[in-house]
């Protein structure tokens, strides 16, 4: 037992399951269980199909590619591999999803620190992922040691406390069937199936570099490494969505009209009273500070290597996202979700879609791949445009 809790396997674990449990992992699932109230098994179960399972078919896939995920995007072709690998980084790095943590964080945690500009807030936040992440092969060791227990700890406290200083439950309004068809939604919304890829490929390639010898025999141990490792990360990540869910059940009442940020604040000082305010700061800080270390480091690999090929350092690169991530931040968070939007509706069914094919792809030798995904890609644009119609 003294040699797993010491051992690399829990450490990229834990690692991978903060590099998972951001800002939206924090507050969906509150959200799911004061909408689904008494009927909560339905809401919860419907969040981790999407919310769990999608980011554990993600990094099936990517173990199944050695960890290259061009090569996973490429199957539809280079160019069309190119373009959505393209969109992807979007998505994460720093037109979205990086100034997306950044201001969530500063919203969450603003009224802990006598209401910080946006502006000072993102020039410190991201002068400190600068330096969790200049040194590249750390970045494991640093969230899996350091940062995931603080954050669990910290969670682990909100959750046992309000569960057992629970209020009566919060019912629900609809039937349970629509509450698991909402809650798919909601999960749908993490975004964690781009997550697992890129950090799946990330922890993967700084594993690989861990190795003296590359043979057969290591790749496969590394294989195995990868799906105990992301196992751990993926099971503690649905143990704390259904833990966030339940508060939300029974300190929810009267929430509803808050955003998501606000909810996670409101329902944290029920529980703790404003003497906790350390332990909530610690959890908003650590959720958003170890998704963004994990994002950085992908991110700043792609431009270093497919965007720059290689004529610039790696630190270069990682400066130029977070200068990008600083500008875009100051935006605000509204501007951030309203323009990226119609790119995830859009882009996000094609990659399930292709990760599915492609998962089938390498265990029962299916070949299709290009058709199903132009199909998925022309009902994602029809799906969207019927929305203003």
């Amino acid at each position: 037992m003294k040699r797993f809790f010491q051992s690399q396997t829990l450490t990229t674990g834990l690692a991978i399951f903060s590099m998972f449990f951001g800002a939206g992992n924090l507050i969906f699932p509150l959200r799911v269980g004061l909408l689904s109230g008494d009927l909560n098994l339905w809401g919860i179960g419907g969040f981790i199909i999407t919310g769990v399972v999608l980011p554990l078919l993600g990094l099936i896939a990517i173990i199944l590619f050695n960890g290259d995920y061009r090569t996973f995007f490429n199957r539809i072709g280079t160019i069309p591999g190119s373009l959505l690998l393209l969109f992807c980084m979007l998505i994460i790095g720093p037109f979205v999803g990086m100034p997306r943590i950044v201001t969530l964080s500063h919203i969450m945690v603003a009224p802990f620190l006598g209401n910080i500009s946006l502006i000072i807030f993102s020039v410190i936040f991201l002068l400190l992922t600068f330096l969790g992440t200049y040194k590249e092969n750390k970045i494991i060791n640093l969230l899996g040691n350091y940062i995931s227990p603080a954050l669990l700890v910290s969670l682990i406290i909100i959750i046992i406390k309000g569960l057992v200083y629970r209020e009566p439950s919060t019912i629900a309004t609809e039937t349970g069937p629509h509450l698991f068809v909402d809650s798919l939604i909601i999960g749908y919304q993490t975004l964690d199936l781009l997550g697992a890829i890129f950090f799946s490929s990330i922890v993967l390639t700084l594993l690989k570099k861990s190795m003296p010898n590359q043979n057969e025999n290591s790749l496969h141990k590394l294989a195995l490494l990868g799906l105990k490792s992301g196992a751990i990360g993926v099971s503690l990540l649905a143990i704390i969505y259904v833990g966030m869910s339940y508060l939300g059940v029974y300190h929810g009442q009267g929430l509803g009209h808050l955003n998501e940020g606000e909810l996670f604040s409101a329902v944290s000082f029920r529980i703790l009273g404003e003497y906790g305010a350390i332990i909530i700061a610690i959890a908003v800080l650590m959720a958003c500070y170890s998704t963004i270390l994990a994002l950085a480091v992908v991110v700043a690999e792609f431009l270093q290597k497919s965007i720059f090929l290689n004529k610039i350092s790696y630190v270069q690169a990682l400066i130029t996202a977070l200068v990008l991530t600083g500008i875009i931040s100051n935006f605000g968070l509204a501007t951030i979700l309203k323009y990226s939007s119609p790119i995830i509706a859009i882009g996000y069914p094609v990659l399930i879609v292709l990760t599915f094919l492609n998962i089938a792809y390498k265990t029962f030798g299916f070949k299709a791949v290009k058709t199903p995904v132009a199909i998925a890609f022309v009902l994602s644009i029809a799906h969207y445009l019927r929305m203003f119609i």
